[in-house]
């Protein structure tokens, strides 16, 4: 399974409702990582329909850093896992440069994970018997490359985010922050051109909340990378392009970094805060 054949296989589809034609899908690609047109989805959860997603369009831009917030129940996991393709929309599309995910069958959205996608999360889902180094090396490994050359370059990555004198440690002789930064490397490990982080800095203290983010936003520019995360946490927002708000399955707003006065423990418009001093 290659890019080529994922493309291929669109292109023959027609792109159905969502779909563009050739000059203006390579326009599309060029600007665009991931677009959700129109996405819904509907849950059963004891007998009775839960509308997870309202008709959703959202395009982010290769580079960008953004934040999605919302409540519980807001539909911020459900958006998340569809840009993960994690999961498929009821109706509407999801792209990923320009594939939509809904027509990929299972080994093709594998390839689709393993390849173009990488994950950071809360809890850090470390293999616990695994070192560091082994942990960073799988997602490689699971992509066909040569162990030599994962080794290498996990240790590599590794290196990169500060942890090179910790290659052999297991995560339970790992900080917290340690084990993030573990999974940071491990999010690179195939060159994704996204990486999703979910609630990156949940489980970390002040301090070391503050390391992992101001190293995403790095990595961001080192990497030629798309981060997105989806968070509680103020302090992610400022080192954000932009920040998408959900409820009740909508988005109900989207701001830019210039838009947003971020102060510690609170986040409000630009147009909020003149209006209070006013």
């Amino acid at each position: 399974m290659t890019e080529e054949t994922i493309n291929e296989g669109d292109a023959a589809d027609g792109g159905g409702a969502g779909g563009v034609a050739e000059a203006d899908r390579d326009a599309l690609l060029a600007a665009h990582v991931i677009r959700a047109v129109g996405v819904k989805k509907v849950y059963e959860l004891g007998g009775e329909k839960v509308h997870a997603l309202r008709g959703v369009d959202l395009s982010i831009a290769r580079r960008e850093y953004v934040s999605i917030m919302g409540p519980s129940g807001s539909g911020k996991s459900t958006l998340f896992n569809m840009i993960g393709g994690l999961d498929k929309p009821d109706e509407g599309q999801v792209f990923i440069d320009e594939v939509d995910i809904a027509a990929l069958d299972n080994f093709e959205l594998a390839w689709l994970r393993c390849h173009k996608i990488g994950y950071i999360f809360q809890t850090f889902n470390l293999i616990l018997v695994a070192s560091a180094l082994e942990n960073v090396m799988m997602p490689m490994m699971f992509g066909g490359m040569p162990e030599a050359d994962a080794r290498d370059k996990a240790a590599g990555l590794l290196r990169r985010v500060g942890l090179g004198h910790r290659l052999l440690n297991k995560p339970s002789q790992l900080s917290g922050g340690q084990q993030q930064r573990v999974a940071v490397a491990r999010a690179l490990a195939n060159d994704p051109a996204i990486v999703l982080a979910d609630e990156p800095t949940g489980n970390l203290d002040l301090k070391t909340g503050e390391e992992i983010i101001a190293l995403l936003e790095s990595l961001k520019h080192e990497f030629d990378t798309t981060v997105i995360s989806a968070t509680h946490d103020h302090k992610m927002l400022a080192a954000s392009d932009r920040v998408v708000y959900l409820t009740d399955g909508r988005i109900t707003d989207i701001k830019h970094r210039e838009e947003l006065n971020i102060q510690f423990g609170q986040i409000e418009s630009q147009d909020d805060d003149a209006e209070e001093r006013s």
